[in-house]
């Protein structure tokens, strides 16, 4: 892998972890404004250092040591740049399954978007399948069914994944949607001390976390390559939650980019998992692309009101 390789990965890394965390910037900034001033500094120092190397650097190790047992801790940070062949033949045989997991789990999480959550419109068809949201669940269902199904043919384990990424993102929702009451209680002058909010702000930030490193291993399967893309993404998203996060929700199709993003790197993971290859420039390109135009879009939308 050549400078340009690695640079272009860091860089779509730091851009999906910075856009895949907006609304979790959007919760901590309107938390954070119900804090004393002592609570907010230590969170934005020892609450994103926790963050942004304890999270972000943990859980891809643990995944990668997860999917293949048979590397050390060691290897498994180290097994990208491994010239071993027992150490590569490893890691071959163990990332369709992550692939196939990170996948379903990313593509899921397209779906309940497109379906169920509230969003500004950014392309035609997204206010139909809004109005349909009560086929999330049989749309999902039927393509957890076909994915599956093709999975057994190659591999029983590879079906398994499937339905591990599945499961993921039903618990993690499930997280999700009790945050989204807490933060509710709170902005309504729930009386939680300032520490049981730091508390609750680090669970929050650990369970969004989840979707960038997932969507991670779309870019690369490298835990240090990982670790720098995504913790430079975690520092961005502290700068936006600290000074500019009314700045960020004047884009208002910011959050489409990224849904889209999602969903072309969980389809970019699961063909990969099915054994037709993809190049590793794909997934940061599409990224830039994909986030590109809806910026773009967010744009002419401020225009008017900018003139």
């Amino acid at each position: 892998m050549n400078l340009f390789s690695l640079l272009l990965i860091i860089l779509g890394l730091c851009l999906f972890e910075t856009i895949s965390s907006i609304d979790n910037a959007i919760i901590n900034a309107e938390v954070l404004s119900t804090m004393g001033k002592k609570s907010r500094r230590w969170f934005l120092v020892w609450g994103m250092f926790f963050a942004v190397f304890v999270v972000r650097g943990l859980l891809p190790w643990l995944i990668v040591w997860l999917a293949t047992p048979n590397l050390g801790p060691w290897q498994a940070v180290t097994a990208a740049f491994s010239s071993d062949p027992r150490v590569l033949a490893a890691v071959h045989a163990s990332a369709p399954l992550l692939l196939m997991a990170g996948g379903v789990f990313l593509v899921f999480l397209f779906f309940h978007w497109l379906f169920l959550e509230p969003k500004n419109y950014g392309l035609k068809g997204e206010k139909f399948f809004h109005s349909q949201g009560v086929w999330f669940y049989a749309v999902v269902s039927v393509l957890l069914s076909l994915i599956v199904w093709q999975a057994l043919k190659i591999n029983p384990y590879l079906g398994f994944a499937a339905v591990i990424g599945s499961t993921a993102f039903f618990i993690t929702h499930g997280f999700k949607e009790n945050a989204a009451k807490k933060e509710e209680d709170l902005l309504k002058g729930g009386n939680l001390s300032d520490i049981s909010k730091i508390l609750y702000l680090e669970v929050i930030d650990m369970t969004f976390s989840i979707d960038g490193v997932l969507g991670a291993f779309a870019f690369t399967l490298s835990v240090p390559l990982i670790l720098i893309g995504n913790s430079l993404g975690a520092l961005v998203v502290r700068e936006f939650t600290v000074h500019n996060i009314e700045r960020i929700k004047k884009y208002i199709f910011i959050k489409n980019g990224a849904m889209y993003s999602i969903l072309f790197l969980g389809v970019i993971m699961l063909t990969d998992a099915f054994g037709h290859e993809i190049p590793s420039w794909v997934s940061p390109l599409t990224t830039f692309a994909v986030v590109g135009f809806f910026y773009w879009k967010s744009l002419r939308h401020n225009q008017p009101d900018a003139a």
